[in-house]
């Protein structure tokens, strides 16, 4: 086997570094995963992800994590209703029958993703996961990569796999490509303790989702199973908008001038998420990678997930990074290849042909999401799926 008697170093500790940390060490391969946060519970993570037939479940399905997946998802949660910008319902998946399940391919089962982070954490044999590993350098030592950590220690290994995410330290040194703002930026905020402090959005949800269209903005709500709301706004916005807003997202009082002029029209429901929400609120430009980025394989380096292919949310991030994960562990461990390079250039073409066609169609919705006639379009698609 082409990783058997190598270290390899999983830079990122998301659904895509633990899935291939998970799916390596199956096959008896030695890894550790280093991981920025100081621990599991620093930092909130963020909204339920719903798995995909093709590619997440895909990759439970490898991991043999399936049954456990079962035992912590959330059924139900994957229901949605959609909303105008008076709470006024226009479909409600709630009310159509859950006939589809594990095995059918439109099934996608929601978990949250400090659930699925957890699923993952616990099948990785003990000490795999370093925390507190925020990398500042990673440079060439002879054969070897030298990684070097915030907080003084350093690391080596023979294979570096960077699933760092959208800011990817290890991008760099893979591909000159870049990325370029995508048009829209994201608010993201969460009210914990969600059915005392904001009750008529609570019940409005339903325990699932909620989706809003209107005056060039999109309002996503959701249930978590901590009894917290995450929710988020997307709109058209110059790439330096939160640079040269008057707003202080970390001010309650600016954040709620700011919404009654942002949403004016709306109902007022709407209002309570940030009259609630733990501050402060995020502000979030999008980037998408280039769709003709390209390069040549490297014989002990390579990418998956937003590291690789970052993009506006759209539903295929988290399952886009597992099936990353699936498919470069099947290359490692092919003894087809004559080495690791090989490995690693019949892992990364694919996945840059996958990822450019879901980048074009996520910049579409983008587009479309924002624009007039959004709303009856999402009806469509709820009419479609059902």
């Amino acid at each position: 086997m082409l990783v058997e008697n190598i270290s390899i170093a999983i830079v990122g500790g998301g659904p895509g570094g633990l899935t291939l940390a998970r799916l390596l060490q199956q096959k008896g391969a030695h890894v550790k995963v280093y991981e920025r946060d100081f621990d599991k519970d620093v930092r909130m993570q963020g909204a339920t992800l719903d798995l995909h037939f093709e590619s997440g479940l895909k990759a439970i399905e490898a991991t043999g994590l399936t049954d456990a997946f079962k035992e912590r998802y959330r059924p139900g949660a994957e229901k949605g209703r959609l909303l105008d910008k008076h709470t006024h319902i226009l479909y409600d998946e709630h009310d159509k029958e859950g006939a589809k399940d594990f095995g059918h391919e439109l099934f996608r089962p929601e978990i949250d993703r400090s659930d699925l982070r957890a699923l993952l954490l616990n099948s990785l044999q003990p000490d795999t996961l370093v925390w507190d590993s925020h990398v500042l350098s990673l440079s060439r030592q002879g054969a070897q990569w030298k990684l070097v950590f915030k907080n003084g220690t350093t690391a080596t290994a023979d294979l570096v796999i960077g699933a760092d995410g959208a800011s990817s330290k290890l991008r760099p040194l893979v591909t000159d490509a870049a990325p370029f703002y995508a048009g829209n930026t994201i608010l993201q905020g969460n009210v914990a303790d969600a059915e005392m402090k904001i009750p008529g959005m609570f019940q409005l949800l339903k325990g699932g989702k909620i989706y809003a269209h209107s005056d060039g903005k999109y309002f996503h709500v959701s249930q978590k199973g901590d009894g917290s709301i995450d929710f988020y706004i997307s709109g058209i916005m110059d790439e330096n908008w939160a640079k040269n807003a008057v707003v202080d997202f970390s001010d309650q009082s600016q954040i709620m001038t700011w919404v009654r002029e942002a949403f004016a029209g709306w109902d007022s429901l709407w209002y309570t998420l940030f009259e609630k929400a733990g501050l402060p609120i995020l502000v979030r430009p999008q980037y998408c990678m280039p769709f003709d980025q390209t390069w040549a394989a490297q014989p002990n380096i390579t990418l998956l997930g937003d590291a690789a292919h970052i993009m506006p949310p759209s539903g295929e991030g988290v399952n886009l990074a597992m099936l990353d994960a699936l498919e470069l562990s099947e290359c490692l461990t092919n003894d087809a290849y004559e080495n690791i390079r090989m490995a690693i250039a019949a892992y990364e073409e694919p996945m840059r042909i996958r990822a450019a066609a879901e980048a074009r169609d996520s910049l579409d919705m983008v587009a479309w999401m924002h624009a007039e006639g959004a709303q009856e379009k999402m009806m469509y698609f709820f009419s479609q799926t059902h």
